[in-house]
């Protein structure tokens, strides 16, 4: 009875602590919340719940509370960590995060292939890999800039909701070249209601509108979807890799590699014990 008592407690913890990693990816360059939620086994259970809240309450909402929880930590908890680091220690902090996306592509990748592939789920992955590329280095090149307001902030929150909704959309992707990536996280950090409110509308209006389509997509095309998902990860992941940081100094290049290996190896560690613990 006591065995079974911890292993409940120790499944809470577990979830808790998942959906905090869940809530810091919202946040971090470069990570989808989307893509730690099926990495963690929860974006099926997610989605049907968002799809039809009404119905879904009494059944869904109890297996996704602790994960709700987690994740208004990590979202809130880590803004303010996160805009210092990145103020101070932009590129070994953008390099950790370029590990922990690495780590996690296996896990990515045997999701995505869990219901089997095809020549079009590869071909989805090569689309999306162009598609990607081409988006984001097409904002570099013209270096669009854009002054935050109410309407800008209420298109951050429509980013952040499609970042968890759509795994693999990685929120900062879009903001980070449209220069609202640092307004926004500042904002978080700070509780800022003049963003707070509008990202927020724009969040919840997005889970209305999109929710139903997109987990429709991800029930019907599981594999061309998620190999989709995959080929926008690795895209998104090499654009935001700081290049000319390895050659400004040896000490820079050495640390930088260090926080990959960081990243890579905490996401693997993860993954295993995400696969020890069925948490479902």
């Amino acid at each position: 009875m006591n065995q079974e008592k911890n292993f409940s407690i120790s499944k809470f913890i577990l979830k808790v602590l998942q959906g905090a990693l869940i809530g810091l990816g919202a946040v971090l360059p470069g990570i989808s919340g989307g893509v730690l939620c099926v990495v963690f086994g929860v974006y099926k259970t997610l989605m049907e719940f968002l799809a039809d809240p009404f119905r879904k309450l009494k059944t869904h909402l109890p297996k996704l509370l602790p994960t709700i929880i987690g994740c208004v930590i990590g979202f809130l908890g880590i803004a303010k960590l996160l805009a210092f680091l990145l103020e101070r220690y932009e590129a070994p902090s953008v390099c950790l995060f370029v590990g922990l996306i690495a780590g996690m592509l296996p896990s990515l990748f045997r999701e995505a292939g869990e219901q089997g592939r095809s020549k079009g789920s590869f071909i989805s992955l090569g689309i999306a890999l162009v598609a990607t590329f081409a988006l984001l280095i097409s904002l570099n090149v013209f270096s669009i800039q854009i002054t935050p307001n109410f309407v800008w902030y209420l298109f951050c929150g429509f980013c952040l909701a499609l970042s968890v909704i759509a795994p693999g959309m990685s929120f900062s992707t879009l903001l980070m070249p449209l220069g609202l990536y640092q307004p926004f996280v500042d904002g978080i950090s700070s509780f800022d209601f003049g963003i707070l409110i509008p990202a927020g509308i724009g969040a919840l209006a997005t889970v209305i509108l999109f929710a139903k389509a997109v987990d429709a997509l991800f029930t019907h095309h599981h594999s061309v979807a998620f190999h989709a998902i995959v080929g926008i990860v690795i895209a998104a992941t090499i654009m935001i890799i700081p290049f000319g940081s390895f050659t400004a100094s040896i000490g820079s290049c050495v640390i930088n590699i260090v926080c990959l290996v960081l990243g890579i190896v905490a996401a693997l560690l993860l993954d295993r014990f995400n696969q020890k613990y069925t948490v479902e």
